[in-house]
């Protein structure tokens, strides 16, 4: 007396069950508006700021200055 399993959702609409053909997506619709967001640079990993190439050579002038 196992339940199935809820069908998976689309990771993008969120709305309908996904298509064996489009996976993860459930259509062609789906799989081309999440590249586009992907080719737009909608998706973006966080990062820390990396510091400007000034602000480095500034502070190792101060050092050598202090000796």
């Amino acid at each position: 007396m196992s339940a199935d399993p809820p069908p998976s959702l689309c990771v993008l609409c969120r709305r309908n069950p996904v298509d064996p053909v489009w996976r993860p997506f459930c259509s062609e619709r789906c799989k081309l508006q999440d590249l586009a967001r992907w080719a737009d640079g909608a998706y973006r990993v966080p990062a820390e700021e990396i510091a400007e190439d000034g602000d480095e050579d500034e502070g190792s002038e101060k050092k050598e200055g202090k000796r």
